[in-house]
């Protein structure tokens, strides 16, 4: 038997205020006159978290547009324009959520790889090591900190670059930047991690290293959106031990995933995406509100904690669109096949026909 050699993340820093550790990490990856790239998240512009990246002679900051998940054609400019103005960097650091740290993976990568990510959307076909990588969470649930792909809409798929050169080599997981979130987004990312676990547990690829952070993953969900889902420190802002569980429960579950696979709501979402533009964490819960033939405890259990949070799941976004656009998000979706495969056993294709997928997207 041929056994998975899985590669993890390099580094990782945990706790309130590690952020802070952020220039001393950086200072022996430093290449003399190069710069770093800080790659964050746009909603942090102007904010006070700006002020305190430790940005060095000719580095740079990038304020990433992550209003819709990246595409392959935005990684490809910013990489363009970066070997441009500086021929190389000494690394790219992500911070924000999980399409921003995604974008940090890929143009990390595209730094040192010829042609376009589209080239490397799929499983193993980066070749070359990327440069330096770190990333910042800012949002927990996505588990994009230690995921071996970076996930991108490109001009015929929805599909990562999936390779052993695609984890970051340091992650710092520090809870207090997460401390901010509004509520709606809080949940759609944490049910993203809750999504992750229910699909892996459920999976025909599941072994005990997948369970074990699978099970804990699923342990902390449950206790931030269902056990204390009410305590707050005042208006939208969770208590500051619900942040840090779900900060771990994101790890957690995407260690879980890294060894199995997701499944029926992950593929299904892809398709939203890459026709509507729809954001991953928003667009797994669509889904998963009506996966009850798959995941009947899960979808009640998700049902309940969409109450006991008062959080809204948009309905009927498929309902003006036409034949082609249905078509277009079929094939997307059914060529997630590693997703199926899991979901639903070998014999997927038997099962997931092209006309039952169409109509679980027109329920959505």
């Amino acid at each position: 038997m041929q056994f998975r050699n899985f590669k993890l993340v390099g580094y990782v820093i945990y706790g309130r205020g590690s952020f802070n550790q952020l220039d001393q990490i950086l200072e022996t990856k430093r290449s003399e006159g190069l710069p770093m790239i800080f790659l964050v998240d746009h909603f942090f512009n102007n904010k006070e978290l700006v002020k305190r990246i430790p940005v060095k002679e000719n580095d740079k900051i990038i304020f990433a547009d992550v209003t819709y998940e990246p595409k392959t054609t935005y990684v490809d400019s910013i990489a363009a324009e970066l070997k441009e103005e500086f021929g190389s960097v000494s690394g790219v650091i992500g911070i924000g959520g999980g399409s921003t740290m995604d974008l940090a993976k890929a143009v990390a990568l595209m730094m040192t790889n010829t042609g376009s990510s589209a080239d490397y959307q799929g499983w193993d076909l980066v070749k070359v090591p990327g440069v330096y990588k770190a990333g910042i969470p800012t949002l927990s649930g996505t588990g994009a900190e230690v995921s071996r792909t970076t996930v991108l809409t490109g001009p015929t798929k929805k599909l990562g670059m999936n390779s052993d050169f695609t984890p970051f080599d340091q992650i710092i997981l520090d809870p207090e930047l997460t401390s901010n979130v509004p509520k709606d987004q809080r949940f759609y990312t944490g049910m993203d991690c809750y999504i992750h676990c229910i699909e892996s547990l459920q999976g025909t690829f599941l072994n005990e290293f997948s369970k074990s952070y699978g099970e804990k993953a699923l342990q902390l969900c449950r206790e931030v959106f269902i056990e204390n889902p009410a305590r707050r420190s005042g208006g939208d802002k969770w208590d500051k031990e619900n942040d840090d569980k779900l900060m771990m429960a994101s790890y957690a579950g995407g260690m879980s995933i890294a060894y199995s696979q997701v499944g029926v709501a992950h593929a299904v979402s892809y398709g939203l995406s890459y026709l509507l533009g729809t954001k991953h964490g928003i667009g797994n819960c669509i889904v998963f509100n009506h996966l009850e033939e798959y995941y009947p405890d899960g979808v009640k259990e998700f049902k309940k904690m969409v109450d006991k949070n008062n959080i809204h799941i948009p309905k009927n976004i498929c309902a003006a669109l036409t034949e082609e656009q249905f078509q277009v998000m079929i094939n997307v979706s059914l060529g997630m096949k590693p997703l199926w495969e899991n979901a639903l056993g070998t014999d997927w294709e038997k099962i997931m026909t092209k006309e039952k997928l169409r109509a679980l997207y027109e329920k959505l």
